[in-house]
C-alpha cells in the first residue's frame, strides 16, 4: 500500500476563511465538474463552499478588494499576540507603504495575504496602543497631585474582519492619526507633570528654565522615535557631549544638568527622576567651587536618567504586549468545542497591570503565555482542517473526480476522493486528526483473495498516489500551508468500505451534487 502522513504547516494566512458557513451557490454559479458529498451537520457544508471562495477570491486580482474572513481575521490576531512589539512596529510601517504605493497608483510586489497580514498586525498594534493609552489615563488620573490630565478621546478599536484591505487601509490611517494626537497630548501632560514634580525637589529653578526650552524638542525626539521601527529596540538615549573641563562655569554645569534631565522620558519614574535632578542641582552648586565633583554629580545624574528611560521603555514594550495579548485573549469567538473557553485570571492579571501597573509573576505570565498559544493553536487548527477540505475539493474539481466528506463531533474530518481515471474500485482515503494529516491508498473489500491483475492495479493505484499528494502539496501551498507527506510504500492497497456507502450508491462522474448538498440518511433520500 502507499500511506503518508504529513503535519500541515501555516504559512501565510489566506484572507477568506471564515467560521459561519458562506451563502448557499447556485448550480452553475462556479465552475464544478466533479460530485461532492457532505455529511454530517449543515453548519460543516464551509467546507465544501470554500471553492466558491476560492473562486472569488481568484476572481478579485486587485487585492484591495480582498475582505478578511473571520476566522482568518481572529488567526491573524492571535499571531499579532504571539509576535514581539517589533514585529509588529514594522508591519504597521509596512501596511503604510503599502497604501502609499496605491495612492501613487505604484504596483505592489506583496499578495493579498501578505498585506492582510500586515494590516492586521498594525491593527492589533493600534489597538494596543489604545488600550495602553486609556489605562495610563487613567491610573495617572488617580495618582497624580493637582488637575487630573483630559481623557483621550478616542474611535472605538479596529475589527478587520469584514472590511475589504482598501477600506480597512484608509480606516486604520485615520485611526492612527487620532492616536497620535491623543498619545502627543498624554505625553505633553505628563511631561509638563513630571517637570512640575523635579521643581518641588529643588528650591532653585535656574536650571528648570532652561530644561523647559529643551522639553519640546524632546518630547518631538521621544514621538518620532517611537515612530520608527529600528529605534523602538532600545531606549531613548541621555545625550553625551564633550568633558568639562577644570574651568568650567556654573553657566556650562546648568546647560548640561538641563540637557540630562529634558531627556527624560515623560512617563519617567517620578522617584528616580527625582535622583537625577537632586544630582543636577548638587552639580550646579559645586560647579564654581569644585567642578570635579560637579562632573562626577553630572555623571551620577546621566546614570539615573539612562536607568528611568530604560525602566520606562520597558514598560511601554511590556504594556502594549499586553494589551495585544488581552485583546486576543477577550476577543468574541463562536461557540465550539474545539475551543478553548475565557481565563479570567489571566485576563484580570493583564488588566491589573495595564490599570494599576502591578507587574505579572512568573506563574501568571506562563499561564497568559500557555492561554494565548492554546487558543492560537485551536485556531490554527481550525484554520488548517477548512484549508485542506478546499484543497480536497479542488483536486476534485480540476481532476474530474469525487469527493466524499465525513466530519465526526470530535472534530475529525475524513476526505475520500476517487480520481476520475481511476476505477470506481480505488479511491485515496484522507483523515485530518487535530494536526496531522494521513492519506492511504483504498480499493473495496470483497472478502476474497485479489487477484494477480488486481493486485497489479492496487501497485500502480499506490504509485499514482504520490502523484496526486503532489499535486495537493501545489496547491495547499497556494492556500499558505506547507504540507509535506513523508510516503510509505508497500505492495498493494488497504481493503475498506467508501464513504460512499452512506450515502446509498456511488454517484456517477457525471452526476453533479449541488454545492451544500447534504444527505439526509444513508438509503438514498435526500
Amino acid at each position: 500500500m502507499s500511506a503518508g502522513l504529513a503535519l500541515p504547516m501555516v504559512d501565510l494566512v489566506a484572507p477568506d476563511a471564515a467560521f459561519a458557513p458562506p451563502p448557499s451557490v447556485e448550480l452553475g454559479a462556479t465552475p464544478h465538474t466533479g460530485a461532492v458529498h457532505l455529511n454530517e451537520t449543515a453548519d460543516e457544508a464551509s467546507a465544501q463552499l470554500a471553492e466558491a471562495a476560492g473562486e472569488a477570491l481568484q476572481q478579485a486580482a486587485d487585492a484591495a478588494l480582498t475582505v478578511l474572513g473571520t476566522l482568518s481575521g481572529a488567526l491573524l490576531a492571535g499571531r499579532a499576540a504571539l509576535a514581539t512589539t517589533r514585529v509588529l512596529a514594522s508591519a504597521a510601517v509596512r501596511a503604510a507603504g503599502e497604501q502609499r504605493c496605491l495612492e501613487r497608483q505604484e504596483e505592489l510586489s506583496a499578495l493579498a495575504a501578505e498585506q492582510w497580514r500586515d494590516a492586521a498586525f498594525a491593527a492589533a498594534r493600534a489597538n494596543a496602543r489604545r488600550t495602553a493609552l486609556l489605562a495610563r489615563a487613567s491610573r495617572v488620573a488617580r495618582t497624580a497631585p493637582g488637575d487630573p490630565p483630559p481623557r483621550p478621546g478616542l474611535p472605538p478599536p479596529l475589527n478587520p474582519a469584514g472590511s475589504a484591505l482598501g477600506d480597512f487601509r484608509g480606516e486604520l490611517a485615520c485611526f492612527e492619526r487620532a492616536l497620535e494626537s491623543a498619545e502627543a497630548a498624554q505625553e505633553a501632560w505628563e511631561a509638563e507633570a513630571l517637570t512640575a514634580s523635579l521643581r518641588r525637589t529643588d528650591g532653585a529653578d535656574d536650571w528648570q528654565d532652561a530644561m523647559r526650552v529643551r522639553r519640546d524638542a524632546m518630547l518631538r525626539e521621544h514621538r518620532e522615535r517611537a515612530a520608527a521601527v529600528g529605534r523602538r529596540d532600545s531606549p531613548p538615549p541621555v545625550p553625551r557631549s564633550a568633558r568639562l573641563g577644570d574651568e568650567a562655569d556654573t553657566a556650562a554645569f546648568l546647560e548640561r544638568g538641563a540637557g540630562i534631565l529634558a531627556a527624560l522620558d515623560p512617563r519617567a519614574d517620578p522617584r528616580i527622576a527625582e535622583l537625577a535632578a537632586e544630582a543636577v542641582g548638587n552639580a550646579t552648586r559645586h560647579a564654581a567651587t569644585n567642578p570635579r565633583r560637579a562632573r562626577l554629580h553630572l555623571k551620577e545624574a546621566r546614570r539615573f536618567a539612562e536607568r528611568a528611560n530604560q525602566k520606562a521603555w520597558r514598560l511601554r514594550q511590556d504594556g502594549e504586549r499586553a494589551a495585544v495579548q488581552l485583546g486576543f485573549l477577550t476577543m468574541s469567538l463562536p461557540e465550539d468545542q474545539h475551543l478553548p473557553g475565557r481565563d479570567p485570571e489571566a485576563e484580570d492579571a493583564l488588566r491589573g497591570f495595564l490599570e494599576e501597573g502591578v507587574p505579572l509573576s512568573p506563574r501568571q505570565q506562563e499561564r497568559v503565555r500557555q492561554r494565548v498559544a492554546e487558543r492560537h493553536s485551536a485556531l490554527e487548527a481550525l484554520y488548517v482542517r477548512d484549508r485542506c477540505a478546499d484543497v480536497l475539493n479542488r483536486l476534485a474539481r480540476d481532476a474530474d473526480g469525487e469527493v466524499h466528506v465525513d466530519r465526526t463531533r470530535n472534530g475529525t474530518v475524513t476526505l475520500e476522493w476517487a480520481p476520475e481515471d481511476w476505477s470506481p474500485e480505488h479511491w485515496l482515503r484522507a483523515t485530518l486528526t487535530g494536526d496531522a494529516f494521513r492519506v492511504v491508498t483504498m480499493h473495496a473489500g470483497t472478502g476474497t483473495e485479489r487477484l494477480p491483475e488486481e493486485k497489479a492495479l492496487d501497485d500502480l493505484r499506490c504509485a499514482q498516489a504520490q502523484e496526486r499528494l503532489a499535486r495537493f502539496g501545489e496547491l495547499a501551498r497556494e492556500l499558505g500551508l506547507t504540507v509535506r507527506f513523508e510516503m510509505e510504500r508497500t505492495h498493494g492497497a488497504v481493503a475498506g468500505t467508501p464513504l460512499a456507502a452512506r450515502f446509498g450508491e456511488r454517484a456517477r462522474p457525471d452526476d453533479h451534487a449541488r454545492p451544500g448538498h447534504r444527505t439526509v440518511d444513508g438509503d438514498g433520500r435526500r
